[in-house]
């Protein structure tokens, strides 16, 4: 898996976002290096454990068996020594590379493994300074509300005030118009 370091990330930042968490481990070189050698080696490890490689063995040695047992040609008799000599060849060269392989992708899981846990850790910070904002912004809202509220009551104050002056009021016209009525 390649990281761009910093010098070279793309234009657009959000590109490689999803890999941010890996920069921490770029001057990390791996165990083997990422030369030719490894990255080949890596790869043939890796094609031990294919399907393609296993058939592809299995046809091979029934064909050596069955050429050098019908004696269409006989260069290696039972029991097969030339065989078991490619057989330990192939083991004495399998198992390094395969453990080559094993310890680059420890290292790269391991490398994965620290970017996740940093992942983590972004992610319960930031569900954290959202829970504070949430609770900020639910105090504000009370606030608002218990404001909202008695801003409430007092209109509801004055209109019943206004209520009764306008009854006062229309008390006071009215009993003047009954008046000027009675002495005319």
């Amino acid at each position: 898996m390649s990281v761009p370091s910093p010098a070279e990330e793309p234009a657009n930042p959000r590109a490689n976002h999803h890999l941010r968490y890996l920069r921490s481990s770029l001057h990390l070189g791996s165990v083997f290096g990422d030369g030719w050698f490894a990255l080949k080696a890596e790869a043939f490890a890796r094609f031990f454990g294919t399907p393609v490689f296993l058939v592809t063995q299995t046809l091979v040695v029934g064909l050596w068996i069955a050429v050098n047992v019908s004696g269409l040609v006989q260069f290696d008799l039972y029991p097969f020594i030339l065989l078991n000599l490619a057989f330990s060849l192939q083991a004495a060269y399998a198992a390094p590379l395969i453990l080559l392989a094993q310890t680059r992708q420890a290292d790269r899981d391991k490398a994965l493994a620290q970017a996740d846990a940093q992942h983590r850790e972004a992610l319960a910070q930031a569900a954290a300074e959202r829970a504070q904002q949430s609770a900020q912004h639910m105090q504000t809202l009370l606030s608002l509300l218990e404001q909202n509220t008695r801003l409430t009551e007092l209109t509801h104050e004055l209109s019943e005030r206004i209520e009764a002056l306008t009854q006062d009021i229309h008390k006071g016209v009215a009993g003047n118009a009954q008046v000027s009525q009675d002495a005319t």
